[in-house]
């Protein structure tokens, strides 16, 4: 099982999003006062893992900098299929819908250092049943 390190929500979609460490999600929609909240990508994860990557290559980065809803660690979040079932703490359910994705635009991260992690391995979930999730709660895929 890993664990939620950050809650992250933002009010434009593709800006970098904060910290909030504890927040609503709505089943079917996303974080409460999240502007992807209600579109095709309704929450997005990315594991400290790979956060950690960017910073290995000289990036000055933290949780929310990817735009990413949750911030995982100790959970291999790319290697899960299109499909698999994650708990969050105790009442939120969220279904992968998709493993990366294409960047129209290049990013502040990418014009830095000619490279970004979300597209490779940024998760994208809709929300199965909603509840609160907060900083600390355990995260785990489901059978």
């Amino acid at each position: 099982m890993g664990k939620i390190v950050s809650v992250n929500v933002g009010p434009a979609v593709g800006d970098k999003k904060t910290p909030v460490g504890r927040c609503k999600v709505l089943a079917d929609a996303g974080l409460e006062g999240d502007a992807h909240a209600g579109t095709g990508r309704q929450v997005s994860l990315l594991a400290m893992e790979s956060i950690e990557k960017m910073k290995g290559k000289g990036l000055e980065v933290a949780p929310g900098d990817f735009a990413e809803n949750f911030t995982t660690e100790g959970i291999d979040l790319v290697s899960l299929p299109v499909g698999t079932r994650l708990r969050v703490g105790v009442d939120v359910m969220l279904e992968i819908t998709q493993i990366g994705k294409v960047c129209h635009d290049r990013c502040h991260i990418f014009f830095t250092i000619g490279d970004c992690v979300m597209p490779r391995e940024g998760v994208f979930a809709r929300v199965v049943s909603g509840g609160f999730a907060a900083v600390g709660d355990g995260i785990e895929s489901m059978p």
